[in-house]
């Protein structure tokens, strides 16, 4: 049964969020502060946490950068905020989604669905394969990514895009075929998400970012993976 953390200072929004995704099958906890959520994200080890930004304690983006450097879980942002910068910041500390309030249960449900079928093809891509690349390796089971023998820390969603991109390399990608394949979700046209994650990969990836090697953009038309080129010393020694 997939565990799910509300973190929300509203206990009304706490309770009917609670009952509605126990009657959808998951497990649920519930927190009305920053400090009980991280609490609770260490115990209860949820696969996924729908968070509100507007917290008493910390701000709900300080929470999610440190929810992703402890576990790097799924996070869904709820919030009455709709300035497309405050949903970009979200984006760019690790949030999954965004959804603002008032929203209807049925969307919920639809985005937590889209969340979790990323995490079932997370836990099933033990049986992918590992892609090897001068100075560069992606192992899916460990979701580790090693760049020059050192390795790179991606949030969830930053590793399934990488992966999804170096799996064929040279293809050129539209921003809506990304999102279909790595959300699973409309983001009503909003394809910005995906320059927001991209840029994030890159700072981490990239010797020179004005000049990125590895994801390269297609103007007019999106982005394309080039596998790194063969650097002296590097042999077929592994990291």
């Amino acid at each position: 049964m997939l565990r799910i953390l509300i973190i929300d200072d509203d206990p009304s929004i706490c309770a009917l969020l609670k009952r509605y995704l126990q009657r959808q099958g998951y497990s649920v906890e519930v927190a009305t502060t920053g400090a009980e959520g991280l609490q609770q994200l260490r115990a209860f080890q949820p696969g996924l946490v729908i968070l509100d930004l507007n917290l008493p304690d910390v701000s709900g983006y300080d929470l999610c950068q440190q929810m992703q450097k402890e576990t790097g879980v799924y996070v869904l942002m709820l919030t009455s905020r709709v300035n497309p910068a405050d949903k970009l910041q979200g984006f760019q500390l690790g949030a999954d989604d965004y959804l603002t309030k008032p929203f209807s249960l049925p969307e919920l449900q639809a985005r937590v669905q889209a969340i979790l079928r990323r995490g079932r093809t997370r836990t099933e891509t033990g049986s992918a394969p590992v892609l090897t690349f001068p100075s560069l390796v992606i192992d899916p089971t460990t979701r580790e990514v090693i760049r020059d023998r050192r390795p790179i820390n991606l949030t969830a969603l930053e590793f399934d895009l990488l992966y999804a991109m170096a799996r064929h390399p040279g293809r050129v990608w539209r921003r809506s075929e990304l999102i279909q394949e790595v959300w699973d979700f409309n983001h009503e046209g909003d394809e910005r998400v995906v320059d927001v994650h991209i840029g994030q990969i890159r700072k981490k990836l990239e010797t020179d970012t004005s000049q990125p090697e590895l994801i390269r953009t297609v103007r007019g038309v999106g982005y394309k993976f080039e596998p790194p080129t063969p650097k002296e010393g590097w042999g077929e020694e592994k990291p």
